[in-house]
């Protein structure tokens, strides 16, 4: 396995908002270099780290008041924290008494896995002390811009991307996938069976990219729509799905309501079908629509804070991939193609009209930047995303 360091993007906004805030909360699911990045941050100050996961760390917790109260002036990281929710009162008492002694800023690194129960957590008793920032796996702007296919190949978790070989990586994912199902999910609470939980996350990379139908995947699962609901709640609290939701706009069409679904990782979509290469992954019908989640994913990472994103299509198949609504009312529209020569159909011009962006633009696997006519200009992957992160 390889172990070199990647400077992760995420660090610098971390730092800032330990400057600007007591508590901040590092959001991500499992094995995503949460821990790493904290460590990375804490070493530059007077640090103290527990894993709540650890029975001797969550031991020191017993007195949580009287332990954290008596190791101020320092940054405390709780890594696992929803593994203690009764923390976050304590918590509270903890930050204000810290801030009353002139510590205003970069008190706790809370570092969790579980976003919902996370945020409710933490925003029903930490509210205007604490921020949140969420840990993604790799994208393109962390790795050299040769390994771009292998990055979509293998997806971002740190580990999966640096083996030495396709199969390793191929194992540590199935590994990965076992374990939410068999340790992960069952210690959060929810009492679903591994193989239950395994055939929908299956079914929905199968469908990836595709409109939610909750009816379908109820019958094959055999359960019912409201359970459906539920255990699609858990996978996108754990961060490992998107529903990405349509856009609203006044167009006088009629447009699509359900959401778009997205495994999240392309190397997770991969694993779960069993596609261990390139050469498999291209092979397979699944390879445009993974191509599309890969991009949409790393477009919604690289987006300014505040952007609101959404995809468009009305009931008579008119499209566009992704809708971004940036601050400042800016309006890009996004449409994703996998192949190196990409054209504009009739359908997706008929969308530009009707959304009238801003900016219109055609992500395709090539390098080179050219217009396409009408306002549209084709460009890669890497190339939208620098120019988003520079917004």
């Amino acid at each position: 396995m390889i172990t070199r360091m990647i400077q992760r993007f995420a660090q610098p906004r971390l730092e800032d908002l330990l400057r600007s805030f007591p508590a901040v909360a590092l959001l991500g699911p499992r094995q995503v270099g949460k821990t790493t990045l904290a460590r990375a941050v804490a070493q530059h100050s007077e640090s103290l780290y527990l894993d709540l996961e650890n029975p001797s760390d969550l031991e020191k917790l017993a007195d949580a008041r009287g332990y954290l109260g008596a190791r101020r002036d320092r940054l405390i990281v709780l890594d696992e924290v929803q593994r203690a929710p009764g923390l976050f009162q304590v918590l509270r008492g903890v930050i204000d008494e810290r801030i009353h002694r002139g510590e205003r800023a970069g008190q706790f690194l809370l570092l969790g896995s579980a976003s919902i129960d996370l945020l409710r957590q933490s925003g029903e008793t930490l509210a205007g002390r604490i921020a949140y920032l969420e840990l993604s796996p790799l994208d393109v702007r962390e790795i050299d811009s040769m390994d771009q296919t292998r990055l979509w190949i293998r997806g971002g978790f740190p580990r999966a991307f640096l083996a030495e070989d396709d199969e390793t990586s191929a194992v540590w994912r199935e590994q990965f996938i076992r374990t939410y199902l068999e340790r992960d999910i069952p210690s959060l609470g929810p009492r679903v069976p591994a193989e239950t939980l395994r055939r929908l996350w299956t079914m929905l990379a199968h469908g990836q990219g595709g409109l939610l139908n909750a009816a379908d995947l109820a019958r094959g699962l055999a359960v019912d729509g409201k359970t459906i609901a539920k255990y699609l709640d858990l996978m996108v609290d754990l961060l490992l799905v998107r529903r990405l939701p349509p856009f609203h706009a006044n167009v006088r069409k009629r447009l699509v309501k359900s959401p778009k679904i997205y495994v999240r990782d392309s190397g997770i979509v991969h694993s779960l079908l069993r596609l261990d290469d390139a050469e498999r992954v291209l092979g397979h019908p699944v390879a445009g629509p993974s191509w599309e989640g890969f991009a949409v994913e790393t477009l919604l990472r690289a987006a300014p804070e505040r952007t609101q994103a959404s995809f468009y299509r009305t009931a008579t198949g008119v499209e566009a991939d992704l809708i971004l609504e940036l601050p400042g009312g800016r309006l890009w529209v996004v449409e994703i193609k996998r192949g190196t020569a990409p054209k504009v159909d009739r359908g997706l011009r008929v969308a530009f009209d009707d959304l009238k962006p801003d900016r219109a633009f055609l992500v395709y696997s090539g390098r080179e930047r050219h217009p396409k006519g009408g306002g549209v200009e084709a460009i890669g992957l890497a190339e939208l995303v620098a120019e988003l992160a520079d917004l």
